[in-house]
C-alpha cells in the first residue's frame, strides 16, 4: 500500500526477521532444515513488531525472509518480470493502482483466506481471490497549514484550487511513471474531471507552477514545506494519515489532508503462483489479515487496517480520519486506461 514515514527506514526490520528465523532453527540445536523458509517480498515501507513476527513465525512453524523492492510500482514490474521464475513465495505490497496488471500476468495464485471475511473482501478486485486486502492507504492532497496561516493566504480544498494562480509554484506531486502516489493523483484526477477532460486540468498544473518529484520521498521530505525537511512548497500530494506524522508538542498536526482530492489506495497480498511453499505462504496471507498484525499497521506504516474493529492510535480520528468518501475507478479501466493515461500525461508534463 510513503506517511508514510516508515518509507524511509525498513531495511533493519528485514535483517532483524532473518536473525530471528535463523534462531528458530537453530538454537534448540533442531535440524535447521526442518523449519520451512517462506520468502516474503514487498516494499520498502513494510514494517511489523519483532515481537510479533517472532511470534508469528513460532506459531506457524517457518522462517520469515523479508525481501524489499522499492515502491508499489517497483515491486509490481519485479513480481511480473520473474512470474516463470518467482523470486518468493508470498507478495504484500501491490496496490489497487497495479493489482490489475499483476493479476493480468498470472503473478498470483488462488487461495482464500479464512480471515478475509472479517474486512479484506470488502476490497476484493478478483472473483478468483488471488489478493486478499490488508491496508488501506489513500493518496491525497496534503497542505502545511502554519505556511497559510502566516501569510493570511486561505488553504486549498479541491483539486480546481491548486490551479488557482494564486498559489502558483506552490504544489509538488510525484511522477506517474515511476510512484504509486503519483500514479493514484492522476487517477483521482480522471475520476474527477473524466477521459476528456483530466488532461485539460493537468496543463492548468503546469501553467501554476507544479513541480513533479519522481519518489514520494524526495517530494514529502525535502520539496515539502510541513515536513521535517523544511522545504520550500506548502502543497504535497501523501497521504490521508501523512498529518499523523507531523502531530506538534500540544497533540495538533501541523499538516492537513485536503480530504475531497482522495483517491483510495488499497494494498494486498497473496501468494505468488510457482511457490514451492504455497501451504506455509498461505500461513504468512493469514498472518497480515490477522488482529494481531493489523493492530500494528497504523502505528508502524501510517496506514490504515483493512481489518474491521481494529483500533487505531489515539488521535488518529482528529488529525488523519479515514476519508468517507475517496474516488475510485474500477480495477478493469485502470487496467485498460493506466498506461494510456500515463504516456499521455508524459507528453503533455514533457516528462
Amino acid at each position: 500500500m510513503n506517511p508514510r514515514t516508515a518509507r524511509t527506514a525498513p531495511v533493519v526490520a528485514t535483517v532483524a526477521v532473518l536473525a530471528s528465523a535463523c534462531s528458530l532453527s537453530s538454537g534448540s540445536g533442531g535440524d535447521a532444515q526442518a523449519t520451512p523458509e517462506v520468502t516474503l517480498v514487498t516494499h520498502n515501507s513494510f514494517v511489523a513488531p519483532q515481537d510479533v513476527l517472532d511470534a508469528f513465525q513460532r506459531r506457524a512453524g517457518l522462517k520469515l525472509k523479508v525481501v524489499k523492492y522499492g515502491d508499489a510500482g517497483e515491486l509490481t514490474n519485479k513480481l511480473v518480470l520473474t512470474k516463470a521464475n518467482p523470486i518468493g513465495d508470498v507478495a504484500y505490497g501491490v496496490d489497487s493502482t497495479f493489482a490489475s496488471r499483476a493479476l493480468g500476468e498470472g503473478v498470483f495464485q488462488t487461495y482464500t483466506s479464512p480471515e478475509a471475511d472479517r474486512g479484506s473482501q470488502r476490497y476484493a478486485v478478483d472473483p478468483e481471490h488471488r489478493l486478499s486486502a490488508v491496508d488501506l492507504g489513500d493518496v491525497c492532497v496534503n497542505v502545511d497549514s502554519g505556511y497559510f496561516a502566516g501569510r493570511g493566504l486561505p488553504e486549498p480544498k479541491t483539486y480546481e484550487d491548486l490551479a488557482d494562480p494564486k498559489y502558483k509554484d506552490l504544489t509538488v506531486a510525484e511522477d506517474p511513471a515511476t510512484a504509486s502516489p503519483g500514479l493514484a493523483f492522476l487517477l483521482g484526477t480522471v475520476a474527477k474531471f473524466g477521459e476528456q477532460g483530466w488532461p485539460e486540468y493537468w496543463t492548468k498544473l503546469k501553467a501554476n507552477g507544479l513541480k513533479v518529484d519522481s519518489g514520494w520521498e524526495e517530494a514529502y521530505t525535502k520539496d515539502f514545506s510541513g515536513s521535517s525537511g523544511k522545504g520550500p512548497r506548502p502543497i504535497v500530494v501523501s497521504y490521508a494519515s501523512s498529518p499523523a506524522a507531523e502531530v506538534g508538542g500540544d497533540g495538533k498536526a501541523r499538516t492537513k489532508a485536503l480530504l475531497d482530492t482522495c483517491y483510495r489506495q488499497v494494498e494486498y497480498a497473496g501468494v505468488l503462483s510457482g511457490s514451492k511453499q504455497a501451504p506455509q505462504a498461505q500461513k504468512v496471507v493469514d498472518f497480515l489479515l490477522s488482529q494481531q498484525f493489523q493492530a500494528t499497521v497504523a502505528a508502524n506504516m501510517y496506514v490504515y487496517p483493512a481489518r474491521e474493529g481494529v483500533a487505531l492510535p489515539a488521535g488518529w480520528a482528529q488529525v488523519a480520519p479515514l476519508p468517507t468518501t475517496p474516488a475510485t475507478l474500477p480495477a478493469e479501466q485502470v487496467q485498460a486506461g493506466r498506461e494510456k493515461w500515463i504516456g499521455a500525461w508524459r507528453s503533455l508534463m514533457g516528462a
